[in-house]
């Protein structure tokens, strides 16, 4: 196996903006652009909040509530918005990942396929290549996001080293788990993408600790979005409206509060709220070891002989098909076009 060239320092950007709302086709476009910006400003790693295509669900904690024909009507428009795998949409992006030589943790809604099925928080990877890597599919969904999304497995928590590093990442309230983030500590980062919607103080608490725990760097990200990037035709606008009058004279629905922070748990730039914006930081590789001196919780900071922990990385798909025989010609696992959980790309 060759060795991975890395980079000791380079530039990381934070994009913290909001979705064109429920709209992959315009959401791609603009993620577009924000990485041939961010590309050509000299960045080699892009990150981009949770269920960022084609939005986070936030009437899910509004009025919204069961059996509500509303919600079953958004629900069905943020799975055709979503993102899969071998989508030309994931194409286009995976096209400006390569033109702006860039490294993107984009986060989506992702459906298996075209056809009706279940939805996942997923995180997508695409290399400085544009090659598609894999994903991260969120293990626990929070409260009221299990009405909308799956239960990822233990075969999406990858780390991928190349040119950024060792980059990783979870989801949201994922970051509160010891057992994944001892998991994912137990994979070496050098970059963890922290991705949420909001970023609240609890949040930041959450990232700044991980930073520290881990000895990486954590790219901190959420939306900015307010009421005005809502279209006022959406089913469930007024939920919306009600929870985003919450936020102040600019009826705000996330304020952000993005940046990056430092293997020390210190920041290196923001957080910055209040605004959309691409946050730009240095991320220097060497830091990485120099912090591991004192805390090093997967080595000599670790007591294997007292604590073990077991991870299942076996994929879980929801069916297992056991057929047997030829003689006639059933329909099977391969007839179907909605692939197991576990499915990523070559």
């Amino acid at each position: 196996m060759s060795k991975v060239e890395r980079l000791d320092k380079y530039i990381a950007a934070v994009v913290q903006a909001a979705p064109v709302f429920l709209d992959i086709d315009r959401t791609v476009d603009k993620s577009i652009d924000l990485i041939i910006e961010a590309g050509k400003t000299g960045a080699k790693l892009i990150a981009f909040p949770e269920t960022w295509i084609p939005t986070y669900p936030v009437w899910i904690f509004g009025a919204a509530g069961w059996g509500d024909p509303s919600a079953h009507r958004a629900y069905a428009r943020l799975y055709e918005n979503s993102l899969y795998i071998g989508s030309p949409h994931l194409d286009k992006l995976c096209a400006a990942a390569r033109e702006a030589k860039t490294f993107v943790v984009i986060g989506a809604n992702e459906k298996l396929s075209e056809d009706p099925g279940s939805l996942y928080n997923s995180l997508f990877y695409i290399s400085d290549e544009g090659k598609f890597l894999g994903v991260h599919r969120k293990v626990m969904p929070t409260y009221t996001e299990r009405n909308v999304w799956d239960y990822g497995d233990g075969s999406t928590m990858p780390v991928f080293d190349g040119p950024a590093g060792r980059v990783g990442g979870l989801i949201c309230w994922e970051h509160w788990m010891p057992m994944a983030r001892m998991a994912m500590h137990c994979k070496n980062e050098q970059v963890h993408i922290a991705s949420w919607p909001d970023i609240s103080e609890a949040h930041h608490l959450a990232s700044r600790h991980y930073a520290f725990e881990g000895k990486c760097y954590v790219i901190c990200v959420g939306f900015y979005m307010t009421t005005d990037h809502i279209s006022k035709n959406f089913e469930l606008y007024d939920t919306i409206a009600d929870m985003g009058e919450l936020g102040g004279e600019a009826n705000e629905i996330f304020p952000g509060g993005s940046g990056i922070i430092g293997p020390d748990g210190e920041w290196i730039v923001g957080p910055v709220s209040g605004k959309e914006e691409i946050i730009y930081g240095e991320i220097d590789l060497r830091k990485t070891v120099e912090e591991k001196l004192l805390l090093d919780v997967t080595g000599h900071y670790n007591r294997p002989d007292i604590f073990n922990l077991v991870i299942d990385d076996r994929p879980k798909p929801a069916v297992r098909w056991m057929s047997e025989g030829d003689k006639y010609r059933a329909i099977g696992p391969d007839d179907v076009s909605m692939t197991s959980k576990n499915e990523t790309s070559d």
